[in-house]
């Protein structure tokens, strides 16, 4: 593939420039480029390095008359019109694996958060208050956690709450029972999950499929008292249905990394204390931020030497 200047238009690691430039490729990085420049600087790129800020759209990708690839620096690629770049021939590449860790701890610690409400007991201290009656928690011994989605996030956040007494559940139509299996995670469908969980986390694409996945109708059918984290895609866990949930005691605690609206405006939302809230920080580490910047130069200097890459999402003929 003929890759030899490549814009990045989202913050990145350094070491993703240095490495590209010293496989010759011509890089320019403009973070701050609005819809109207980026459409008018595209066209004379090869490639395309975003993270989620840049929203790839179906324009932009027509824009680019000499495009080829668009990188994902991590792992999803709702931000990228991949049916667009597929019409046009180019190829859309992620880094799949390079945040997992990361996501998976953000996940394991809102979890611990929500059981023993770290961040609301935090916040008394602060204003001089000493209320250990108030912030009694439960223990997640014994408890079972219900994982949507058991890709590598899911599967290694059930690895490490396992260690901690849960009993593990989960569900992805991608995954057969017996693989889930060899993670000690107990493959059930979606209508025998909802009733046992006493925590539900989701590791899913936001997809019609799945919007809302954690909604009214799933929340009924929930023991009452159930918790959900959701550090995947905002949308997925019905930001409205659940806090109608908490209200009427159905669910005892949210937990959000990801919003509907980023960032959020929603009002009930933020002033709720049963809801825990920080700002899509699942893949903000120097670990990861350096991984994903590694990850996403690599593929693309694979793809400029004609080599096999694991990240490609879509396929386009590369001859």
């Amino acid at each position: 593939m003929q890759i030899n200047k490549v814009l990045i238009s989202d913050d990145l690691d350094a070491c993703c420039q240095a490495k590209l430039q010293a496989a010759g490729i011509q890089v320019t990085t403009s973070t701050k480029l609005s819809k109207e420049q980026l459409l008018q600087e595209i066209g004379q790129y090869d490639g395309l390095i975003v993270r989620s800020a840049t929203k790839v759209t179906a324009d932009v990708i027509n824009a680019g008359t000499n495009l080829k690839v668009i990188g994902r620096a991590g792992t999803g690629v709702d931000n990228i019109d991949v049916p667009a770049a597929t019409a046009k021939n180019v190829l859309v590449a992620n880094t799949p694996a390079a945040n997992s860790i990361s996501a998976c701890e953000h996940t394991c610690a809102l979890i611990m958060s929500m059981a023993r409400h770290i961040p609301q007991a935090h916040g008394t201290m602060r204003e001089g208050k000493w209320e250990r009656k108030r912030f009694q928690g439960i223990e997640v011994y014994g408890k079972t956690l219900a994982i949507i989605g058991l890709g590598r996030i899911g599967r290694e956040v059930g690895l490490r709450m396992q260690a901690f007494g849960m009993r593990t559940i989960g569900f992805d139509p991608l995954v057969s029972k017996e693989e889930a299996a060899k993670f000690n995670i107990e493959w059930l469908s979606l209508d025998e999950i909802w009733p046992q969980a006493d925590f539900i986390t989701v590791h899913v694409p936001l997809i019609p499929q799945t919007r809302d996945l954690v909604g009214a109708a799933s929340l009924a059918k929930c023991k009452r008292g159930v918790r959900v984290v959701n550090c995947a895609r905002g949308g997925v866990v019905s930001e409205k249905d659940t806090l109608a949930a908490i209200a009427s005691g159905q669910c005892a605690g949210l937990a959000l990394d990801v919003f509907e609206e980023e960032p959020p405006k929603n009002a009930d939302l933020l002033a709720n204390d049963k809801v825990i809230l920080t700002p899509h920080l699942g893949a903000s580490t120097e670990e990861a931020q350096i991984r994903v910047a590694e990850e996403i130069a690599d593929e693309f200097i694979a793809l400029k030497k004609g080599e096999k890459i694991d990240g490609a999402v879509n396929k386009v003929a590369t001859s």
